[in-house]
């Protein structure tokens, strides 16, 4: 009898019922395994598995090397840091993400919590909540948004979508800050480049992050990229929590350096009220804080079930699996990949 192809799901906290539906009915053995599930039950669980799919659950090389059956490694999402790239290239197991299903959701999220910080949102609607109403009086005084200046740290797709969204739809000035693209592409977009980080940030009225997280960008905001920006600038991160010093962050907040922040990520998720680095971001008035669901819509969501099947049954197939992404550390894989 022929054993049943197994494949392992961690973070089913993640619903992803149009994938666990299908290969299902597929005939495959699927193994769902909670996001916080220890580095010995994950090896126990993988290392007998076809494929595994993962999210946030670091798979490291241990993982990858105990796993003698694995044929690859798909993310279903984009950010690629907890998977130990080169444990699989070792191995030649192909590891893929999906780095598109959510590029206009994720530009969306960052534009709320602009608009949202820029209007004061949430403390007004706090107030309303508790008091039942609010008068002009200088604490409410917000800001409009148009012919503002925004820095975008990172203009691939995502940082693109925001271009365009605060420049063509709110007559925003945009600045850019990415070694990686040329000023002509960024022309194309609207965008004008910067060269040095801390001049672009020290002309900004809003920083919209929107970069990888890699050695590079690993703390690329610290004390004194902090310390460059107006007094009275916000700073929005809807990428990676570790692009940013979060120690260096939480102090900026505290003594009013940069008048705010709108946060979806974190270094170490999930955040919580006690016991956490930024557990003092729940008081603050001046900060916004998502649960890292900026790129959670139903749409989005469609798209990378879509998508995520694909990549598995290319590689269940023993087909080439399709690698979208630009990421170097995807790009330079060897074996059981193609290319768009």
């Amino acid at each position: 009898m022929t054993e049943r192809i197994k494949i392992v799901r961690t973070d089913q906290e993640l619903e992803c019922p149009h994938v666990d539906q299908v290969l299902r009915e597929k005939g495959f053995n699927l193994v769902l395994l909670p996001d916080n599930v220890n580095e010995d039950e994950l090896a126990r669980e993988t290392q007998n598995a076809d494929l595994i799919l993962m999210c946030y659950t670091p798979i490291t090389a241990q993982i990858i090397e105990n796993a003698k059956k694995l044929k690859g490694i798909v993310k279903y999402g984009v950010g690629i840091d907890a998977i130990d790239i080169e444990a699989a290239k070792a191995r030649k197991i192909p590891v893929v993400n999906v780095p598109e299903y959510a590029e206009e959701t994720v530009a969306e999220g960052a534009f709320a919590l602009m608009i949202a910080l820029a209007k004061k949102l949430i403390p007004l609607n706090r107030t309303m909540q508790q008091e039942g109403w609010a008068w002009p009086t200088a604490r409410w005084i917000s800001n409009d948004l148009a012919e503002k200046t925004v820095g975008l740290i990172g203009t691939g797709r995502i940082g693109r979508s925001m271009a365009r969204m605060a420049g063509a739809g709110f007559r925003a000035r945009m600045l850019g800050y990415d070694p990686n693209v040329s000023a002509e592409t960024m022309r194309q977009y609207g965008i004008d480049k910067a060269d040095d980080l801390k001049t672009m940030l020290g002309q900004c009225d809003f920083v919209s992050i929107h970069c990888v997280l890699n050695e590079v960008t690993h703390h690329l905001l610290g004390k004194e990229e902090l310390a460059s920006m107006k007094a009275g600038a916000f700073i929005i991160n809807v990428s990676r929590g570790a692009i940013i010093d979060e120690a260096a962050l939480l102090t900026a907040l505290k003594t009013r350096q940069i008048a705010g922040a709108g946060l979806d990520v974190y270094s170490e998720e999930p955040l919580s009220k006690s016991d956490h680095l930024l557990s003092e971001l729940y008081d603050m008035d001046n900060v916004i804080l998502l649960p890292h669901l900026s790129f959670y819509t139903a749409e989005a969501m469609h798209r990378l079930e879509q998508e995520t099947l694909q990549r598995c049954f290319e590689i269940l197939g023993d087909r080439p699996v399709l690698i979208k992404s630009r990421d170097p550390r995807l790009q330079e894989q060897k074996h059981g990949v193609t290319y768009e």
